[in-house]
C-alpha cells in the first residue's frame, strides 16, 4: 500500500482529485506547493509516495537496471489506489493522474493499462516506458483518455528529443495528447507552465450549468 496525503479541496463537497507522483528521490513533501499555485479550490489533492526508499526520498522503479519490475508493481499499486479512491467517493472522471519525472512516466503508462478513463492525465518532464510494447497491451479506454505532456527544451535528465519521439509515435498511433514544449530544464517552468496545466485540468470537467 501506497503512503498518500490528501489535501482537500476549499470547496468541501467537491469530489474532484488531482494526485500528483513525485521524481526520483523526491517525496510528497516536493508538492505541497501545488495547491496554492494552481489556484483551483473546487480540486481536492492527493500526494502519494513511490514505494522504494532512495537517498532519503523514493523511487518508482530501478534506474541502475531492469525497470520492468519497478515500472509494472508500481503500476499494481497505483491500480490499487485509484480503486481504493473510487470506493471512497472519488469517481475516476473526476480524477487527473499527475506526475514528474519518473512519476511522469508512471501516469502515463498507468493511464494506458488502467481500464476506466480519467479525467485527464498530466506528464511533466518524462518518458514512456517501453512504448512499443505499450502500444500493443492497450486498454479499451486508453484512445480516450486525454494527456497533457509537458518537457524542456534543454533537460539534463531526461533527453528531450527522446521524448519528443516517443509522444509522436502515441500520437501516430491515435493517442489523445497535448504536447507543450518549454525553454526550461529539468523542473516546472513556473506560471507559464502552470498555467498550461491549470487550463488542461479544468477542461476535463463538465462545466457546471448556471442557475
Amino acid at each position: 500500500m501506497l503512503h498518500t496525503e490528501l489535501i482537500p479541496a476549499a470547496e468541501r463537497s467537491s469530489r474532484r482529485l488531482l494526485i500528483m507522483l513525485h521524481g526520483l528521490g523526491d517525496s510528497i513533501e516536493g508538492y505541497r506547493w501545488l495547491p496554492e499555485a494552481l489556484r483551483l479550490p473546487e480540486l481536492n489533492y492527493l500526494l502519494v509516495n513511490a514505494p522504494d526508499d532512495y537517498y532519503g526520498g523514493f523511487s518508482w522503479y530501478d534506474i541502475t537496471g531492469n525497470q520492468a519490475p519497478g515500472v509494472l508493481r508500481s503500476r499494481q499499486l497505483l491500480f490499487d489506489l485509484l480503486e481504493d479512491l473510487r470506493a471512497r467517493g472519488y469517481p475516476t472522471d473526476q480524477t487527473t493522474l499527475g506526475g514528474f519525472s519518473q512519476g511522469c512516466l508512471m501516469a502515463i503508462d498507468v493511464a494506458l493499462h488502467y481500464p476506466h478513463r480519467l479525467a485527464g492525465v498530466v506528464g511533466i518532464s518524462g518518458y514512456v516506458f517501453a512504448p512499443d510494447k505499450v502500444l500493443q497491451e492497450l486498454s479499451p479506454v486508453a484512445r480516450h483518455q486525454r494527456f497533457l505532456v509537458t518537457h524542456g527544451t534543454f533537460d539534463p535528465v531526461v533527453p528531450f528529443a527522446t521524448t519528443r519521439r516517443q509522444i509522436t509515435q502515441l500520437q501516430a498511433a491515435g493517442l489523445s495528447i497535448e504536447w507543450h514544449e518549454f525553454a526550461k530544464p529539468h523542473t516546472i517552468a513556473g506560471e507559464e507552465e502552470l498555467s498550461a496545466i491549470r487550463n488542461f485540468v479544468c477542461a476535463g470537467y463538465p462545466k457546471v450549468a448556471e442557475s
